[in-house]
């Protein structure tokens, strides 16, 4: 099941395939990022981030790529690499499914420091403009 939820993951994130997120999260999913305290939960605002985070760290020129791919069961750890303001960016995607084959938890992982740093002030302008 993980193979099609990363299948259909790839063809999100690069932009083949936008509209599947939606139909790819499950209703009470819940999400982790780097930046922000708590969990988020549910399908509206785990949406709202992992957009905001594609417009961060995947944009025209980041060189946005996953270097490693580890899956199992129903997870999947997806290794990252990227550039944001001509920081380097390293982290990981750890991704949870469900026998219906939608993504329960969502945590995303970021390093180094200066990397956080650079994707927390670039989360921050692009959840604002999300909100409106």
């Amino acid at each position: 099941m993980i193979n099609n939820v990363v299948e259909t993951w790839h063809g999100i994130i690069s932009g083949a395939n936008p509209e599947a997120l939606n139909d790819l999260l499950a209703d009470d999913v819940v999400f982790y990022s780097p930046v922000v305290f708590t969990p988020q939960h549910g399908k509206p605002v785990t949406a709202m981030y992992l957009l905001a985070a594609f417009a961060t760290l995947a944009g025209p020129d980041s060189g946005f790529h996953y270097v490693k791919e580890v899956l199992a069961g129903n997870q999947a750890v997806l290794e990252f690499e990227s550039t944001v303001d001509g920081k380097y960016i390293n982290g990981v995607d750890i991704i949870t499914c469900d026998d219906a084959g939608k993504i329960v938890e969502f945590k995303v992982m970021i390093r180094p420091l200066q990397a956080i740093n650079a994707i927390h002030e670039k989360m921050r302008a692009a959840l604002a403009q999300a909100q409106g």
